[in-house]
């Protein structure tokens, strides 16, 4: 089979820049892409039920992180939200924008979402891998926040754990266009794990999601003193991604320390194993 040629590093570091133009030139209409084809088809099923609640639609959405933050934001336009009343609950939002209405639109992007997916076939077992550790991430953000940090809403905290990680699928499409990276996908994987923060900050700020998510999400895989207790949101992340499998992502980034974390071993974030491994199972098994 026909490969292309492989490129000096002055070569990639150009295509690089290239593609950061390229999605800065994106992020200025509306934003979509394909998160994980079985999410999706999941979440399309529960759009076409006749029995569909905002409860069980809140419940089906909240799987993918991009159809969350476009729910919220069409909710939050000043359109849907005169009165400047933010929110950052799906059932609220899908109450505000009546059932019919968030129906027909989570519907119409989970059908585009469906036809972009074909080209990310060579990096199914990447964006699994990230969308499950999104999932973990938000669950055991929510536990974090609710027993460790009183003053992070949950709600706030489990958005902020299922949308960290947006830049990585934004960055897996766009590799699967590239022929050069969808036949290498260890070149994508190295390519997604040392620009998802910075394309990711970018991506949230154009979904005009609240700011203290946008700011507690940045940098959040950068090695920093242990957090032995969370009192931020920034912090809250911080620990949820670590405790979440973020480890592992530090072997594709360049870091002069490569040492995972130490919070794992922690006797404050052990005590809650069993309540973040529950937490965790619900949201992955619940459809």
């Amino acid at each position: 089979m026909y490969m292309t040629p492989n490129k000096s590093a002055a070569e990639l570091r150009n295509d690089r820049l290239n593609l950061l133009q390229e999605i800065a030139h994106e992020l200025e209409g509306d934003v979509l892409f394909p998160v994980c084809f079985d999410a999706t088809i999941q979440i399309s099923s529960v759009m076409k039920s006749q029995n569909v609640t905002p409860q069980k639609m809140a419940l089906a959405v909240q799987k993918d992180p991009l159809l969350t933050a476009r729910l919220l934001q069409l909710a939050n336009m000043p359109l849907h939200n005169p009165q400047n009343v933010p929110l950052i609950s799906l059932e609220a939002a899908i109450q505000r924008l009546g059932l019919e209405h968030a129906r027909s639109f989570i519907h119409g992007l989970t059908m585009e979402q469906l036809k972009r997916s074909a080209n990310l076939a060579e990096f199914e077992n990447i964006s699994r891998f990230i969308w499950t550790h999104s999932l973990r991430t938000a669950a055991i953000s929510r536990v974090l926040a609710r027993r460790l940090a009183p003053r992070v809403d949950p709600e706030l905290a489990f958005l902020t754990g299922l949308m960290h990680d947006l830049g990585a699928f934004y960055l897996l499409d766009h590799a699967a266009h590239k022929p050069d990276l969808a036949e290498r996908p260890q070149s994508a994987l190295y390519l997604v794990a040392q620009w998802h923060e910075s394309v990711g900050d970018i991506l949230l700020d154009s979904l005009k999601l609240p700011q203290e998510l946008v700011d507690a999400s940045r940098e959040h895989d950068q090695p920093r003193a242990p957090v032995e207790q969370p009192r931020t949101l920034a912090e809250v992340l911080y620990v949820a991604n670590l405790l979440a499998g973020a480890n592992q992502e530090i072997h594709y980034m360049d870091l002069d320390d490569k040492q995972p974390a130490t919070e794992a071993r922690l006797p404050v974030y052990h005590g809650l194993q069993d309540e973040m491994d529950a937490a965790c199972t619900l949201i992955l098994n619940l459809w």
